[in-house]
């Protein structure tokens, strides 16, 4: 009679392969649903910690400072890691402090029908002959046409450049 391990190496399976192939598996059956522990806080309790950590004075607060601040007054309700976990199954697990809101904002929009209604202008920085020396390239362009209206090169960036480019009376009008 055969053995095992020459039939292993004749079929070229390992003996775990074997065994695990010819036992069936376990059938698990449904498990019982846990009883929650004695020390387990009521519905009405964790509606007490939550209306705790609703109220006024801790409305802004989070959990850990509530606890502290609770343990130090003397009174125990929970711990801290289950103040988190009431937090998150009433959706509060977010940001508690009161946050501003501001009004949304429109992006100001500037609009030509014709050309020299509106200008605009850029200073761009232009690679100089030397490593490290750069030139501004001060632009004005009409936002209709996109035709330069003037422009001026600097060796540095200034806004008195800029402002005299923009008033130059010889700038087409």
């Amino acid at each position: 009679m055969w053995g095992i391990a020459p039939a292993c190496r004749l079929t070229g399976l390992s003996r775990a392969t074997l065994y695990r192939r010819s036992a069936p598996p376990l059938v698990s059956r449904p498990r019982a649903p846990r009883k929650p522990p004695p020390s387990a806080l009521t519905e009405p309790e964790r509606r007490q910690v939550l209306d705790l950590l609703n109220s006024p004075p801790y409305v802004d607060l989070a959990p850990a400072q509530v606890w502290a601040r609770e343990l130090d007054e003397g009174r125990w309700w929970c711990s801290e890691s289950t103040m988190y976990r009431i937090l998150r199954a009433a959706g509060q697990t977010g940001e508690r402090r009161s946050q501003a809101t501001h009004p949304a904002r429109t992006k100001p929009e500037l609009v030509a029908d014709a050309a020299n209604q509106v200008w605009s202008w850029d200073i761009t920085k232009l690679r100089g002959p030397v490593k490290g020396v750069w030139f501004h390239l001060y632009t004005v362009i009409d936002i209709w046409s996109r035709y330069v209206v003037g422009h001026m090169v600097a060796a540095h960036e200034d806004g008195q450049l800029a402002e005299a480019l923009i008033a130059d009376p010889s700038l087409s009008r």
